[in-house]
């Protein structure tokens, strides 16, 4: 995913697609205030922009921009849920039985009880105006780029700024979490100066030291030995060895930025991000091996395999797998039935060679072709 930092606001073009402007639908919600209600559309996804995609207990669930969500029992035939709270693009989601959340801009956390059926909003925090007396924190209105759930309880939803939130019961309510970058006095100062300053752009030097200091957190993933990790912006990686309650900033062998992470083992990860890398690590991210992928494209989406196996998938619909870990990588390339090849953007295996892809053009099948093939 690839994302753009004005000074006036958040601009965050998703698989390197804008977004377009429409006119927000409005109902009343119980407490009288107007609610968005996301967009019906005919054709949602199978041209609609499809961020990402997760299995409940009981169906198939993906989100994409403009609020919408669809799911399936078959997997092949989705349908676009009605009465979604938010015209706001979902950029991620993640289940635990039949308890399914969703986030995405304007700090949007979505929950449905009922396998994505139905929807309340557990959290909201879209960009409002500053008062010339108060401080502003940058973290306000953020997107929100991951979700990851431990159990029906607790859960972590991660974004741009270092935005990291923990919730204990169920999302009811999210508490900030400190992550090894500037503390947030620190970031609140060091934006108060900048809003003081005549010149509304960024130098490069203002560019790059934001991003070091404050990396916008791209994916969170959990080893079933409860280690934690996060990976982000320009190379930013972080490890938790306490539930994610505290973190300290580890060093990746590459300085570009990360969009995926996955818990493969007890201490096995695998990062991916720009320009085709994929980084792997087998010690709890001490040590990280770069993967010889043979591409420059960018990797946006992930999922893991048994036995140390997993697949990504990312720009002109490039996939790239491997069964196991002992197993070599096999690059190919998803072909939608318009005979494009579409940036992906998430992933979702239905077997081990069979997966359900989506990115901007919607949701698509793709099966890897044996060795030889």
């Amino acid at each position: 995913m690839n994302r753009i930092l004005s000074k006036h606001g958040w601009v965050l073009l998703t698989a390197v697609v804008a977004q377009s402007l429409v006119m927000p639908l409005a109902v009343a919600a119980d407490d009288g205030e107007k609610v968005q209600v996301a967009e019906m559309l005919p054709l949602v996804g199978q041209r609609s922009l499809v961020l990402d995609i997760t299995e409940a207990a009981s169906r198939g669930v993906m989100v994409g921009e403009r609020g919408q969500i669809l799911v399936s029992e078959s997997r092949t035939d989705w349908r676009q849920v009605e009465g979604v709270p938010t015209r706001a693009t979902l950029t991620a989601v993640a289940a635990q039985g039949d308890n399914v959340w969703a986030v995405g801009h304007d700090g949007m956390i979505l929950h449905s009880a009922d396998g994505g059926m139905s929807w309340t909003v557990q959290r909201s925090d879209p960009k409002r105006e500053i008062d010339p007396d108060e401080e502003w924190d940058p973290r306000q209105g953020a997107p929100l780029l991951d979700v990851f759930f431990v159990s029906e309880l607790e859960g972590f939803a991660i974004g741009a700024y270092s935005l990291l939130l923990k919730t204990e019961d169920g999302g009811q309510n999210w508490r900030r979490v400190s992550v090894g970058g500037t503390g947030e006095e620190e970031a609140m100062d060091e934006t108060d100066e900048l809003a003081e300053e005549e010149d509304w752009t960024f130098t490069e030097d203002d560019l790059v030291l934001e991003e070091e200091e404050n990396p916008h957190l791209n994916a969170i993933a959990r080893a079933p030995s409860g280690l934690m990790l996060m990976v982000g912006e320009r190379g930013a990686a972080f490890r938790s060895r306490d539930g994610g309650d505290t973190w300290e900033r580890i060093q990746l062998p590459y300085g570009g930025s990360m969009f995926g992470l996955l818990a493969l083992g007890d201490q096995h990860f695998v990062a991916f991000g720009l320009r085709g890398h994929i980084l792997e690590t087998t010690d709890g991210g001490d040590t990280w091996e770069t993967l010889d992928t043979d591409t420059e494209l960018s990797l946006m989406g992930g999922a893991a395999l048994q036995n140390g196996g997993f697949v990504v998938v990312g720009a002109n619909g490039v996939v790239i797998s491997r069964e196991s870990a002992q197993a070599d990588l096999v690059t190919g390339v998803f072909v939608n039935e318009e005979r494009e090849t579409p940036v992906l953007a998430s992933v979702l295996p239905r077997g081990m060679r069979t997966f359900l892809v989506t990115g901007e053009k919607g949701i698509g099948q793709y099966e890897v072709k044996p060795a030889g093939s």
